[in-house]
């Protein structure tokens, strides 16, 4: 009996860069593109999926849920700040709720750390971000 791989439900293609396996072929060339970015000393350095804890209490300050999201890339900034970079093709529910917990719970308590979001729609890049709360 053999088996056959199962295709991605959004068309997205793993993608290797750098001895290292991506998720997709816009995530690999946003990859690509911060290798550029931090030779010529645009920024210090970049981690792949970095992941976040992000905790909710109630009102009279009891612990009541936990979720965790991973980044695909957390950037050092040459300045000691952070830039989380999410690399999408389609935004399902699930990211929808894990952005919203990200801006609501965890971005508040880190200042130090931007969001920003690269979309691939059909070739072409639009970068969104969102302003920090605080």
């Amino acid at each position: 009996m053999y088996t056959t791989r199962r295709r991605n439900k959004y068309g997205a293609k793993k993608t290797e860069y750098n001895n290292r396996k991506f998720d997709s072929k816009h995530e690999a060339a946003v990859a690509h593109d911060l290798e550029m970015e931090k030779r010529a000393g645009l920024i210090a350095d970049y981690d792949c999926q970095y992941k976040v804890y992000m905790h909710a209490y109630s009102k009279c300050g009891t612990y009541k849920l936990e979720k965790t999201h991973k980044i695909d890339f957390r950037i050092h900034n040459l300045d000691g700040s952070y830039t989380l970079l999410e690399a999408k093709g389609a935004e399902t529910a699930d990211y929808k709720d894990r952005r919203r917990w990200l801006e609501t719970f965890w971005l508040p308590l880190n200042l130090d750390h931007d969001y920003q979001v690269i979309y691939c729609k059909s070739n072409r890049k639009l970068a969104s971000s969102w302003a920090k709360k605080r």
